[in-house]
């Protein structure tokens, strides 16, 4: 059987849910940029995607940014900042051709992202 159970899929959730609040200290924008992150994955993502090392790694990097405010705590603190950032991204005084630059910004944010889970074997 290849692909995890729905209760294995919902503990998953729930742990990194709570990992991920931990790892942020509850800290108001960042736990609603956690929680929105967590939810399109798990929404988007199916339950062949479910690696339980991979589960094991990121819990064990967000325990880290819990407990000691050192290079996983800055990385997840920028990360949510950046999120944050992200999602407010077409505001009204936002002038028409900056959009193109903070696009192209986030676009190389996303590939950093991307290498940071792939070499350190992450689902950040």
């Amino acid at each position: 059987m290849n692909a995890a159970s729905t209760t294995t899929i919902l503990h998953a959730y729930r742990s990194l849910l709570r990992a991920s609040l931990r790892a942020v200290h509850y800290s108001k924008p960042a736990r609603y940029v956690a929680l929105d992150r967590l939810r399109s994955a798990f929404r988007t993502n199916d339950a062949s995607a479910y690696d339980a090392l991979t589960l094991g790694r990121t819990l064990e990097f967000l325990g880290g940014a819990a407990n000691v405010r050192g290079l996983e705590h800055k990385i997840v603190r920028n990360l949510m900042h950046v999120l944050h950032e992200r999602k407010k991204l077409p505001r009204i005084n936002t002038p028409k051709e900056n959009l193109p630059f903070r696009k192209a910004a986030y676009k190389q944010f996303d590939d950093t992202v991307a290498k940071l889970n792939e070499t350190m074997g992450l689902c950040i």
